[in-house]
């Protein structure tokens, strides 16, 4: 007898990406009103006054990163997110609430000068804080935009000191099952991993997230600190980050982990190169109820395509 047995991470393509939430979602929202705000903010407002870095935001707006697109509203992005740890559904602002920010260590280690830790507070004050506005565009062609606070991480280079021999920067999450439900599921390779090249973490566009909507993150978004990388796929920004190690061996993501024909190593944003399971070609605006045009390199061509230049014919880059 066939027994299938399903993992978490098996859905059809119609969870992926159901357009309908969108639509619904937007009106509930209009009808629920002042209620559903107050709801919402008196939780944010209290996160925040238990972070002791809250003093530190709103920060200064860089002004070169522009878009043509509004930035998605806090009411919606806050309680529609990925965070696997706490949930294979994107309502999972309640169970990360269990998320302890502080204290919060970051390992640096393999390829550096020499392995350290440190804690969050004490790299706050080693860089320079600024807002970007940047774009999300999420592998299940749904996308945001955010108002990140955070730091380029090129600094935190300058700061790890890699060895030249270096050739990638592996990042791992947070590991906790008694807070994290998700992580008790034994399919799941945690703790969650992915990396960049030294090349693409050294690139200006690549961005440290430590706060959103001038104050520090929300415990949903990946709170005290994540990476953002606007033109891949939002599965590469992994939330949490509590382990940073620098290597000369590629190393295998998660989701490539648990689905290599899916999910690779590159992911950049490419609306030509179709996921098996749907298209890549539209997206649909969070909060927004509706499909634009994808755009290739999620619009940040001008800032990254030199990075791959004649890849194409030997890497498989967009996914």
């Amino acid at each position: 007898m066939n027994i299938i047995r399903r993992r978490g991470w098996e859905i059809p393509e119609s969870r992926a990406t159901p357009e309908e939430w969108f639509f619904n979602r937007r009106e509930m929202l209009k009808a629920a009103g002042l209620a559903t705000t107050s709801m919402l903010l008196p939780s944010l407002a209290a996160a925040q006054e238990a972070d002791p870095s809250a003093g530190l935001y709103p920060a200064k707006r860089n002004e070169k990163y522009k878009l043509d697109r509004d930035i998605t509203e806090e009411r919606f992005n806050a309680r529609y997110n990925n965070f696997y740890e706490f949930g294979g559904d994107k309502d999972i602002y309640n169970a990360a609430q269990a998320l302890k920010i502080r204290p919060w260590m970051i390992k640096i280690d393999g390829m550096v000068e020499k392995p350290f830790e440190i804690g969050i507070d004490d790299l706050l004050k080693q860089v320079q804080l600024e807002e970007r506005l940047y774009r999300l565009r999420c592998v299940e062609a749904w996308g945001m935009t955010i108002p990140w606070t955070g730091f380029p991480t090129k600094a935190l280079l300058d700061i790890a000191k890699p060895l030249s021999s270096a050739k990638y920067m592996v990042m791992q999450t947070f590991r906790d099952p008694k807070i994290a439900p998700g992580q008790r599921q034994a399919w799941y390779p945690w703790p969650y991993t992915d990396g960049c090249t030294i090349a693409e973490a050294a690139n200006e566009l690549s961005f440290m997230v430590t706060g959103a909507y001038g104050k520090p993150a929300a415990k949903q978004f990946g709170a005290p600190i994540r990476i953002h990388q606007p033109w891949k796929y939002g599965f590469k920004a992994v939330k949490s980050i509590q382990r940073i190690t620098f290597t000369d061996q590629r190393p295998k993501s998660f989701w490539e982990a648990l689905q290599a024909a899916e999910y690779g190593f590159w992911a950049n944003v490419n609306p030509e190169v179709d996921h098996p399971r749907w298209s890549q070609a539209t997206e649909t605006v969070l909060g927004e109820g509706k499909r634009v045009p994808t755009l290739m390199w999620n619009g940040y061509g001008e800032f990254v395509a030199d990075l791959y230049k004649g890849m194409d014919k030997s890497e498989k880059l967009y996914m």
